[in-house]
C-alpha cells in the first residue's frame, strides 16, 4: 500500500461569492422544510449528475446539514468506475483531513475531565520521551500539536514503520524516530502537520492506555449514535459494497480505481469514513447549544484560533457577514478521495461535498464551485 499525502483546504475564499447577498433569513413551517428538502435534493442531483456525465469525477455525494440532521442529500455516478454500481446517499465516505476535528474534540472531552490539559506538555505525558527525542520538543503542549504550532514536520519520514508493533507502541516508534533531531519549524508558528495529530493521539493513548481507535468509538462515534464510522478504505478488499477511490491517469484523462489508503498509524490524522448522515451527527455538536458528550465551552475552544491565524483545533475559521458570523471549514483527502466541509453556525448550516477521486489541481477547484453552488442556493431560499 503506497503511503499518501492528507491535504487541508481552509475554504476561506467564500468571502467574494456572496459579499453581496443579504443576510437575512426566514422562518420554515415543516411544509416549507419538506419542500425545500425536495427541491434542493433535486437541484443537488442535477448539479452532480452533470460534473460527472462531464467525466469530472466518478462519483460524487453532496448534501446541507441543519442541527436536526440531513435535510437535502443527492449523490451521482458509481461506486467503481465501469462497474455500474450507483453511488448512494447512504455510501460511507473517506473524510480525509477532516477527521483532524473528531480527534481534537474526543482529545477536549478528555480536558472536559481532567484527564489532560490544553497546556500538557509532550515529555510530562510520555516521561520517557525524555531520553529519546530532541530537546526542542521537551516544551510542546497538547494545543500546540492540534493547532499546528508545534514546529513538527507535515508528515513522518516513514507511516509504514515498525509494522510489527501494536498500534500504540507503533506510534510511539514512530514519534521518536521523527523528533531526534533538532526542530526544523519554528515553536509556536503555523506549520500543517499530520505527524502532529499522531503525537497528540499518542498523549491520550499513554493517559488511558487505550487507542485512538478504541476512545474514539468509546468517546465519540458511540455516544453520537455514529454506527457506520470506521477507519481506513471504506470498502472491502475486492468488493464494490461500497465506493472505491479513483486517481487520474496521467497522460489519459482515465479514472484509475484503487482501493489502499495510507497506514493506520496516521488514522488520528485522516482515515475516518462514515457516511454523510453519520458525519451531520458530528457536524451538529458545532451547530447545537447542547449536546451528550461535551461542554459548549470546550467545542467553543476548538473554533478558537491562535493569534492572528485562521487555524484553530480541526477547523479553519473565519467571520463572514454572508454567514451572519463564524464560518468553519476543513478538507481532506488521501489522494484518490476528497472531501470538504463548510459549517455556518448562525445559520444553523452546514454544507458538505465528497467525490471518490483525486485529480490534483482539478478536483479542488471542482469542489470549490460544487460548495459555492450549495452556499448561494442556500441563501438564495433564506432570502425569499
Amino acid at each position: 500500500m503506497k503511503s499518501r499525502k492528507i491535504g487541508f483546504w481552509s475554504l476561506l475564499f467564500f468571502v467574494f461569492m456572496t459579499s453581496c447577498l443579504s443576510s437575512k433569513t426566514t422562518d420554515y413551517t415543516a411544509e416549507d422544510q419538506d419542500l425545500y428538502s425536495k427541491i434542493k435534493s433535486d437541484s443537488i442531483q442535477h448539479i452532480l449528475t452533470k460534473v460527472v456525465n462531464d467525466g469530472k469525477a466518478p462519483g460524487m455525494i453532496a448534501a446541507v446539514i441543519s442541527s436536526e440532521g440531513v435535510i437535502a442529500i443527492a449523490s451521482a455516478g458509481e461506486r467503481k468506475v465501469g462497474s455500474g454500481i450507483p453511488f448512494t446517499t447512504n455510501d460511507l465516505i473517506h473524510l480525509g483531513s477532516c477527521t483532524k476535528a473528531m480527534t481534537c474534540t474526543m482529545i477536549a472531552t478528555l480536558v472536559a475531565e481532567g484527564k489532560l490539559d490544553w497546556d500538557s506538555k509532550l515529555v510530562d505525558v510520555i516521561p520517557e520521551l525524555r531520553e529519546n527525542i530532541h530537546p526542542d520538543y521537551y516544551q510542546i503542549t497538547l494545543w500546540q500539536l492540534l493547532t499546528h504550532r508545534a514546529g513538527i514536520p507535515k508528515n513522518a519520514m516513514d507511516w509504514n514503520a515498525h509494522n510489527q508493533k501494536e498500534i500504540k507502541e507503533r506510534r510511539i516508534a514512530i514519534l521518536e524516530d521523527n523528533l531526534k533531531s533538532p526542530a526544523i519549524y519554528d515553536i509556536d508558528q503555523f506549520h500543517y502537520s499530520n505527524l502532529g495529530y499522531m503525537i497528540a493521539a499518542c498523549m491520550a493513548e499513554q493517559i488511558t492506555g487505550l487507542s485512538w481507535e478504541v476512545l474514539m468509538k468509546k468517546r465519540l462515534f458511540d455516544p453520537l449514535g455514529m454506527s457506520s464510522a470506521g477507519f481506513g478504505a471504506p470498502n472491502t478488499t475486492n468488493q464494490i459494497d461500497q465506493p472505491w477511490g479513483h486517481e487520474k491517469v496521467w497522460g489519459w484523462n482515465k479514472w484509475k480505481p484503487d482501493q489502499s489508503d495510507n497506514p493506520e498509524a496516521l488514522n488520528p490524522a485522516g482515515r475516518v469514513h462514515c457516511t454523510i448522515e453519520d458525519w451531520a451527527k458530528f457536524i451538529s455538536l458545532q451547530l447545537t447549544q447542547e449536546n451528550a458528550i461535551l461542554d459548549k465551552e470546550y467545542l467553543n475552544k476548538l473554533i478558537e484560533p491562535v493569534g492572528q491565524h485562521y487555524y484553530a483545533a480541526g477547523w479553519g475559521v473565519a467571520e463572514r457577514d454572508w454567514a451572519k458570523g463564524t464560518m468553519l471549514s476543513h478538507s481532506g483527502s488521501n489522494g484518490i478521495w476528497y472531501t470538504s466541509v463548510v459549517i455556518t453556525p448562525q445559520m444553523d448550516r452546514a454544507f458538505v461535498v465528497a467525490t471518490n477521486s483525486r485529480d490534483f489541481g482539478t478536483t479542488e477547484d471542482l469542489c470549490v464551485e460544487l460548495m459555492n453552488k450549495l452556499l448561494i442556493m442556500e441563501l438564495n431560499v433564506a432570502n425569499k
